[in-house]
């Protein structure tokens, strides 16, 4: 319980009607969530307008409204808080009324098209490992110390998220690594956060259907650099084009990660093979358990990160070398006959190539790739026929199938994705709409040696299709299906 003056601190108000001088004993942007004696943000979001839902909430119990524009009718027992912007109010309100835990935790923001799930997730296992108490926000799931609780969002609504850093604290935890996405930024999810630090991992096609433009994509990735404060730092990888444009007007100190040239912390690649990286990051020589090029980018921000946490370089780096691969993320398999399978998360055009790439770069050349791909529904469709082409100038085979079509015909968008096999590669594509056929397929027609990329999902447990979610697992699917293969 906390008094609305209290919980108003550092909010713009542009109009107050009624006392705030009130006790408030919860904080919701969502009608069907009001409790007795709560404030009820009212905020615009995509879907609906949280405006109209102010009387139902104050017969619900709600005591204080805050709001960008105040009802025709004023209820005299009620606070009406007026502002420019309720979804920037939120983020702070939220901050405020769980005492601003994000001040209290050194807490690193980790954004970017591709790599953002496999960063966080490291990053927590590397500090859980080198002994400390950490939180971990991700699209796959969160956690806090041993505690695992669902993930909804990549990034939590702006309450929850404040809720869980709040729970983290009282847990004992010191840090907390936690995925920042581009959505989050632009709808205000972490207004009122105070960040460590913040790591930019690459920038790709993607999320088009949301942010309209690349350009417009691009600024709300920055965006959060933006918001950093001083005693933050940012760290960009300097190998991506658009790197050093994230950090153009943060006020963080600014640190480079790279791979290609001269940047604050170097890695190289000595040895890419199906068992592992040989790394040697700051000219010390690290093995990982991990599999390419893109985890080498990814291992090499976790140790920056950690360095810059003020972690003790050899403990950091012999604790990197005991970390496994993250559920989903280039996951793999192999039989007794050597054919390999291989779940990845990859859904974007360039997680699809890196993957690929990774996979050319490791074969000898005699064995076959056979990939199956789908892409998500509702979601950006311009990626879907560039999809399909990466996959079959990198394959030996793709079957193009079903991903989580979600509202969209599953054959359409497959239709959409053959617009992109060229009359060379029609030979070598087939379409199977039924995913779990499709993986079938795929292990039926691999020999001996060949290697099985199933892409798109990842850990995902589920495929939803018309609204429903139906239970189902690549691995299991993938593992199942090879027992054919297996003695």
């Amino acid at each position: 319980m906390k008094l609305l003056k209290d919980i108003l601190y550092k909010v713009g108000l542009v109009e107050v009607i009624s006392s705030t001088n009130i006790a408030i004993t919860a904080v919701s942007f969502d009608s069907r969530k009001i409790e007795k004696d709560s404030l009820f943000v009212a905020v615009k979001g995509t879907q609906s307008d949280g405006h109209k839902y102010i009387e139902d909430t104050i017969a619900k119990g709600a005591i204080a409204v805050l709001c960008e524009a105040l009802p025709l009718i004023i209820n005299d027992k009620v606070t009406y808080i007026k502002v420019n912007n309720s979804a920037l109010a939120l983020g702070i309100v939220a901050a405020n009324f769980y005492d601003n835990p994000s001040e209290k935790i050194d807490l690193v923001g980790v954004t970017g098209t591709n790599g953002k799930t496999t960063t966080v997730t490291l990053l927590f296992n590397l500090f859980r490992k080198l002994g400390y108490k950490a939180g971990l926000l991700s699209t796959v799931q969160n956690k806090i110390n041993n505690d695992t609780i669902p993930s909804t969002h990549t990034t939590p609504d702006a309450i929850e998220l404040n809720a869980l850093l709040r729970q983290m604290l009282d847990s004992g935890c010191t840090h907390c690594f936690m995925e920042v996405s581009s959505h989050a930024v632009v709808q205000n999810r972490i207004a009122g956060i105070h960040f460590t630090g913040g790591v930019f991992t690459n920038i790709t096609h993607d999320h088009l259907d949301y942010h309209r433009t690349f350009d417009e994509y691009i600024k709300a990735k920055k965006g959060f650099f933006d918001m950093l404060g001083a005693d933050a730092f940012a760290l960009v990888n300097k190998d991506d084009p658009n790197g050093l444009v994230m950090i153009q007007n943060t006020k963080a100190t600014k640190k480079t990660y790279s791979l290609r040239t001269m940047a604050d912390f170097r890695c190289k690649v000595v040895e890419n093979q199906f068992n592992g990286l040989l790394l040697n990051i700051d000219n010390n020589d690290v093995w990982s358990k991990l599999i390419g090029n893109f985890n080498a980018y990814n291992l090499l921000a976790v140790y920056a990160t950690a360095i810059l946490l003020k972690e003790d370089k050899t403990n950091v780096l012999t604790t990197l070398s005991t970390l496994n691969a993250v559920e989903g993320r280039f996951q793999y398999v192999r039989t007794d006959n050597g054919i390999v399978g291989i779940v990845d998360y990859a859904h974007t055009p360039d997680a699809l190539m890196n993957v690929l790439k990774t996979i050319n770069d490791i074969r000898t050349g005699n064995e076959h790739v056979i990939t199956v791909v789908g892409c998500g529904g509702d979601r950006d469709s311009a990626k879907r026929p560039v999809m399909a082409k990466i996959a079959c100038d990198m394959s030996n085979k793709v079957i193009l199938t079903s991903d989580n079509p979600r509202s969209e015909d599953p054959d359409t968008i497959i239709k959409q994705m053959q617009q992109g096999v060229d009359a060379v590669n029609y030979k070598k594509t087939i379409s199977i709409t039924n995913r779990s056929e499709a993986i079938k397929t795929a292990c039926s027609i691999a020999k001996p040696g060949d290697i099985i990329l199933v892409a798109g999902k990842g850990h995902e447990k589920y495929q939803e299709i018309k609204g429903i979610k139906h239970p189902f697992d690549d691995m299991l699917v993938l593992k199942e299906n090879l027992k054919l293969f297996e003695k």
